[in-house]
């Protein structure tokens, strides 16, 4: 499958970078931010690292304000953040792609907001790009190589448990959480009381992260979900607006009647 990088923002000096990378080149050599450990673990599950790929993207936010009093979704800030997160996973997985890669392990999925412009912020998707030894392809269903944030350990964990990672999944939502009155505030001084509406918002927002998730593994035909992380982010909104970030990376069976690999141990001399 042929991938448009240049439609998809990656500049030139990065695609120098990767022909230097590609398999089969006179002297490549591969790049990776895993560890010995997960290094090590990887070729043991049976993948070869090609080479360190990224995706980045300077998003500017917009402005919406939202009601002093009540509960709600920020709308237009839920779609900034969304968007310009899925702009630097495709990028760095069309890089992926560029090498020929059966996916991408250990992604790192970072926001940084900038100093020298108002409301701008850079996501950056990092990952190392693996290919099978064997060349299979571990492709999901959208022909996309596969990404995953699991730790080199965990990776290697799923697939001698039978599981074959399809994509990391997310959902975000921005949320304004309401202002409670003087007055009710003023009766709650000195008294253990839960606050209704913030409970509320709360768990509404934390919901709708959760289900945007979830959609985007059944769009990949996953079994599940591993590795499930549900983040409240501040960001620069202010005290009553945050934004609530559900992501984990989405699973399947390699085969229908797969059996989990239990791993060899080796004891210490003196246990034997």
């Amino acid at each position: 499958m042929t991938i448009d990088t240049a439609s998809l923002g990656i500049p030139e000096d990065a695609m120098r970078r990767l022909a230097e990378m590609r398999p089969g080149q006179p002297g490549a050599l591969f790049t990776s931010d895993l560890s010995v450990n997960e290094f090590l673990l990887v070729r043991e599950a049976g993948f070869r690292p090609l080479g360190l790929v990224l995706g980045s993207s300077i998003y500017h936010v917009g402005i919406q304000i939202g009601r002093w009093s009540k509960n709600m979704e920020m709308d237009t800030l839920s779609q900034a953040m969304y968007h310009a997160r899925e702009l630097a996973m495709t990028r760095m997985e069309a890089e992926a792609a560029a090498l020929g890669a059966a996916g991408i392990v250990g992604v790192r999925l970072d926001i940084e907001f900038k100093e020298f412009g108002n409301d701008l912020a850079e996501f950056v998707a990092v990952g190392t790009a693996v290919v099978a030894d064997d060349g299979s392809s571990w492709r999901n269903n959208q022909g996309q190589p596969f990404t995953s944030d699991l730790s080199g350990q965990d990776f290697w964990t799923l697939v001698q448990a039978g599981y074959a990672p399809l994509g990391m999944v997310m959902g975000s939502c921005v949320y304004h959480i309401a202002h409670q009155g003087a007055f009710k505030a003023m009766g709650n001084v000195g008294r253990n009381v839960e606050i209704p509406q913030y409970t509320e918002a709360l768990y509404d927002a934390r919901e709708l992260a959760m289900s945007r998730m979830q959609a985007e593994a059944e769009q990949l035909q996953a079994e599940g979900i591993v590795g499930v992380q549900l983040l409240a982010l501040p960001h620069r909104w202010g005290g009553h607006t945050t934004e609530f970030f559900a992501v984990g990376t989405a699973v399947r069976p390699l085969r229908a009647d797969h059996v989990i690999a239990k791993p060899q141990l080796t004891l210490p001399l003196t246990d034997r």
